[in-house]
């Protein structure tokens, strides 16, 4: 069967091509995109701010990994005609000593392999996760960034030492946002302070117990953890304020990309004997608990609803191109209503 794909073919460039779809494969059922999220990683591929030989090695390629969509055709009868569903990015490598997000083989959808810009795209069962909630699409759009923070926290939970009385949280955009969230609804008796330099955005973080503009702060009190959500050319100097405001033996989860090496502060790093932990991206169980966290959880699933900026019916390439330029000014989530 055709099928339609929008491919990115040079930055700022998305062309529809056409591919065949084999309806039949073994243990993939049909799915059909219903609400895509524009992510960060999806705007550095499609504005070209990648480096130049990645861009060639890749494109063209079909962006988008934050989908939900509905099953259009089962072969296998496992599941209803538009039962809704997650759909999960990472198609994970063999080497099963590692987390499958960590396998040096596996494949991630919108950067190694194609995205969910599809009119219809075949998933493997593990690589989908249902919900029910209705009325809720488009926060579940972006369940793949939700899980992102669900690991990070999980992986701190897994790794710090016990006192948690007090948790940093670096940065003011949607990751720092579902962070802070997480851990509010984990951790119930610690005090979550979020750290930026956006006033409009900080204003969001009215569930934590402390924001702070770090731009009009000078003395700061002293952090058990702490979480670096900044990212690109200021990840450098967000960790190394975080080194500077960490208790000894205080673990620090990095979760912003830079583009860039950083410079760190090392001397203070084994002076205090800090643990310093990368985490992106996520696992089916990080899926399964984020769905799981949404449907149960009403005042999470709300606070989830704020992240969305904006919202886009695509039925064109022009409507695409129009939600990438929103996501470039926006505070937080470009939401892709799919209509193609």
């Amino acid at each position: 069967m055709i099928n339609n794909q929008y491919k990115l073919t040079s930055p700022l460039l998305i062309e529809r091509q056409c591919e065949n779809i084999d309806l039949n494969k073994k243990g993939h059922v049909i799915v059909k995109p219903t609400y895509l999220s524009i992510c960060k990683a999806d705007m550095r591929y499609y504005f070209g701010q990648r480096n130049a030989e990645v861009l060639k090695q890749r494109l063209p390629m079909v962006l988008i990994h934050e989908a939900c969509g509905e099953v259009i055709f089962d072969p296998e009868n496992k599941l209803p005609k538009h039962t809704k569903v997650v759909l999960l990015p990472n198609i994970g490598g063999k080497d099963t000593f590692y987390l499958e997000n960590y396998r040096l083989d596996s494949v991630f959808r919108s950067s190694k392999a194609d995205g969910f810009m599809q009119e219809m795209i075949s998933m493997d069962y593990e690589h989908i996760v249902p919900y029910s909630k209705p009325g809720s699409d488009s926060v579940f759009s972006f369940t793949e960034f939700i899980s992102v923070g669900v690991h990070a926290v999980n992986s701190f939970l897994a790794s710090s030492h016990s006192r948690r009385d007090n948790i940093c949280v670096f940065g003011d955009g949607a990751l720092a946002y579902v962070v802070c969230s997480i851990l509010k609804n984990k951790l119930k008796g610690c005090k979550v302070t979020v750290m930026g330099i956006n006033p409009v955005k900080l204003q969001y973080f009215n569930f934590v117990d402390e924001v702070i503009n770090i731009s009009r702060r000078r003395n700061f009190k002293t952090y058990d953890h702490a979480f670096e959500c900044v990212g690109g050319s200021a990840s450098g100097t967000a960790v190394n304020q975080i080194i500077d405001i960490i208790a000894p033996q205080g673990t620090v989860m990095l979760l912003g990309v830079s583009e860039e090496n950083v410079a760190l502060n090392t001397r203070m790093i084994l002076e205090k004997g800090l643990t310093l932990m990368g985490r992106s991206r996520s696992g089916r169980e990080d899926f399964v608990e984020a769905v799981s966290l949404m449907e149960k959880n009403k005042a999470f699933a709300s606070r989830m609803k704020q992240l969305i900026s904006a919202q886009v019916e695509v039925n064109s390439v022009n409507d695409i191109v129009r939600g990438f330029d929103l996501a470039k000014t926006s505070d937080f989530k470009v939401v892709l209503h799919w209509c193609v």
